[in-house]
């Protein structure tokens, strides 16, 4: 029985051997699932509208992160959305901080669960982009009858023509009658 009591590691050496292997399991679990996360998307698709920010954020790691503004027109008394993502790729944060200001389609992934925010602060990274279209639909106008009654009959139009100093103004024109 003494030979055995002699051969055996001691019970203090076991308990760090266990800690060693449970950190290294924990480190390597965790780097697993990091890349993982990164590597894998659940989703893509594609947003547009405003580039409105595009900023390099943080204390140790620095991420490049943007704002995407995704009405394309202001309408009053309505916050407009605001569409946050990041991006991995520095040569592609390089093109999107020259086109901020401008109509943009983003092209992004997600990785949902990714556990730091060294990667990025969001879990949507845009991969691409193209610029908005030169003949992009205007928005819609306010209708031409400022009549405020429902049912009430449209105000005559007036001709499109300038007024010159001291002259009278023009007639409106005649609305057709109904027979």
């Amino acid at each position: 029985m003494a030979v055995a009591a002699v051969n055996s590691p001691p019970r203090r050496a076991r308990g760090l051997r266990y800690a060693l292997i449970f950190i290294l399991l924990a480190f390597g679990g965790t780097a697993l699932w990091t890349w993982l996360t990164l590597s894998w998307s659940y989703s893509d698709g594609t947003y547009g509208g405003l580039l409105q920010k595009f900023s390099r954020k943080g204390w140790f790691c620095k991420t490049e992160e943007g704002d995407l503004v995704l009405a394309q027109f202001a309408v009053a008394g309505v916050a407009p959305r605001i569409w946050h993502f990041s991006v991995r790729d520095p040569a592609l944060g390089a093109e999107l901080e020259k086109v901020v200001g401008k109509s943009v389609r983003l092209h992004y992934t997600e990785h949902p669960g990714i556990p730091s925010t060294c990667f990025g602060e969001t879990r949507y990274f845009v991969d691409g982009f193209v610029l908005g279209e030169q003949g992009a639909p205007a928005p819609p106008t306010p209708p031409a009858s400022p009549s405020s009654t429902p049912g009430a009959p449209p105000m005559p139009a007036m001709p499109a023509q300038p007024l010159s100093p001291g002259a009278p103004p023009a007639a409106p024109a005649a609305s057709p009658s109904k027979s």
